[in-house]
């Protein structure tokens, strides 16, 4: 199992910043369940929906970001369980950009590539592997997304959900899986050890005009967006 505890470059859980919010939040004294839920909660409530700069962040720059999105979110979630001795990995797919409809607008949507590059994260308790991918959106975002959308009774796509249950989604852990964003999966690359080696090979291809225009303009205006449905 050590190589699902392992500390990676990305996985940076020694860190100053990640072992004085682990000391903080006493998340060690828990038993397992409640170790996976507490830190699940945390990353899902307290790290709002947002885009940060790249996927290749590690999880002491998520932490000080604040905010995140699948690949991010689910790079500060893993770090955060291997520091209290979880095993956890991550699986890699891509998604239709039609999921990042109406956070994504304009220009910037019409300029997106069609397959985004995305993730879960995958948790070992008690000898199975628990698919948890519901922590991306923060609590209030998505109840504001639902009151948003309050005639819509099943199926959603867009503002960064992609589910067949829009009222209703699974996205509380209690020993299940979870998701938000799993009807959007187009392509699947399988399990990784780490983000550090799924990111290896797997990367958003974007120009180098793409990045830049991603990077300074397109995620400060899908920040607003998501930032205008949570207010």
């Amino acid at each position: 199992m050590n190589k699902y505890l392992k500390e990676t470059q990305m996985l940076n859980f020694s860190h100053r910043t990640i072992q004085e919010l682990v000391t903080k939040k006493k998340w060690g004294n828990n038993e397992e369940f409640q170790k996976i839920q507490k830190i699940y909660n945390f990353v899902r409530d307290d790290i709002a929906f947002g885009y940060n700069t790249d996927d290749m962040l590690s999880a002491s720059e998520v932490l000080k970001d604040g905010y995140g999105q699948c690949n991010t979110k689910g790079i500060l979630f893993m770090a955060l369980l291997r520091a209290v001795g979880v095993p956890c990995r991550i699986h890699g797919f891509t998604i239709d950009k039609k999921l990042q409809k109406g956070a994504m607008t304009g220009i910037i949507y019409k300029l997106a590539p069609k397959s985004i590059i995305h993730s879960w994260v995958e948790v070992q308790y008690k000898g199975h592997w628990y698919n948890i991918e519901g922590f991306i959106l923060d609590s209030q975002y998505l109840k504001k997304l639902q009151e948003k959308f309050s005639d819509c009774k099943a199926s959603f796509c867009g503002y960064g959900a992609a589910t067949d249950n829009f009222q209703n989604p699974q996205v509380d852990w209690n020993a299940n899986d979870t998701y938000i964003q799993k009807d959007g999966i187009n392509h699947d690359f399988g399990v990784f050890n780490s983000p550090d080696e799924f990111f290896g090979e797997y990367q958003q291809q974007l120009t180098p005009f793409k990045k830049w225009i991603y990077r300074n303009i397109g995620r400060k205006l899908m920040n607003r967006n998501v930032a205008r449905i949570r207010a």
